[in-house]
């Protein structure tokens, strides 16, 4: 930023003015440092102003031509020991734009559409059919405020009833006011990619993975069910996931197109084997982590929900 003695004299040549002084009274003059001088009359003498005369005019200089590299902020006079000093502020669009930025940042959409970023949890639509799961995800939301390790819901239900848009809503609200950190996995797309960590290179990705999945604040798996499960991708991921969940006691969501029994069933099948004991065993973490509610209702995929 250019010295504020240079714009003056600066100024004073382009505006043909007698001297500085003419420029400083104008300053001084201005609304905004008169309301500043008055509410601060019994601390601020003649002396003190004189010292300051620069930062005023920085002051007023910015409020009439805002610098580009200042944009998103505004001056502020303010006291500092024995001078008036200056510092700068967030605009309060500039909050609005950081509080959205970090809002996205907290919630991570892995293979689901960006515009569920949008959805609010207060817009959705209340029907009948939808009132009963409503009622628990805020239940859920006064028990996450004060409990970390609130239980979470497993939303069972047909085709396009829903679910991902309401848990889509609860995401956003848990980041928005909340300030925690939620990741919406969209499961069959996830387990399909697992074939790209098989080589060397990718393991370590994939550990860290699992690792970001099983310690997030909250975590949202949605369309389990619909996947094609190997050995491997059921008992060495999926189950590391939800074991390590349970372990740490940490909120969980699913939606399903199946209800609880018919997803322990999806669970023993896999490419090569059929193993009900080990699909047993992971339905026991999906059952400690959340509660079946069924959201039943018309097809809403064609409407605005």
């Amino acid at each position: 930023m250019e010295p504020i003695g240079k714009v003056i004299k600066r100024i004073v040549k382009q505006r043909n003015l007698d001297s500085e002084q003419d420029l400083i009274n104008e300053a001084i003059k201005d609304p905004d440092v008169q309301a500043f001088l008055t509410q601060n009359a019994d601390k601020i003498d003649k002396a003190m102003v004189k010292n300051s005369i620069s930062t005023i005019y920085e002051f007023y200089s910015q409020k009439k031509n805002p610098s580009k590299i200042m944009a998103g902020y505004v001056p502020q006079l303010f006291l500092n020991g024995k001078v008036i000093d200056i510092r700068y502020t967030p605009t309060r669009s500039k909050i609005a734009v950081d509080r959205k930025r970090d809002v996205r940042r907290r919630l991570q959409l892995i293979d689901l559409p960006a515009r569920l970023q949008n959805v609010e949890l207060s817009k959705i639509d209340i029907s009948d059919e939808r009132k009963p799961a409503l009622n628990l995800v805020y239940a859920f939301l006064r028990n996450f405020k004060h409990n970390p390790h609130a239980k979470g819901l497993y939303l069972s239900g047909d085709f396009g009833v829903g679910k991902t848009y309401l848990l889509a809503g609860l995401a956003n609200y848990v980041v928005t006011n909340m300030d925690k950190n939620v990741i919406f996995l969209h499961v069959p797309t996830f387990i399909a990619g697992l074939a790209s960590h098989f080589d060397d290179n990718s393991r370590t990705s994939l550990q860290e993975e699992i690792r970001r999945l099983s310690e997030c604040d909250l975590l949202i798996l949605d369309d389990i069910g619909a996947e094609s499960l190997s050995q491997w991708s059921r008992d060495d991921v999926l189950g590391v996931i939800l074991q390590a969940r349970m372990d740490n006691v940490l909120p969980t969501f699913f939606s399903s197109n199946l209800d609880m029994e018919a997803l322990q069933s999806h669970f023993e099948e896999t490419r090569n084997a059929t193993d009900p004991v080990k699909a047993r065993r992971l339905m026991q973490r999906v059952r400690f982590l959340a509660t079946e509610v069924v959201v039943s209702g018309p097809d809403r995929r064609n409407s605005l929900h």
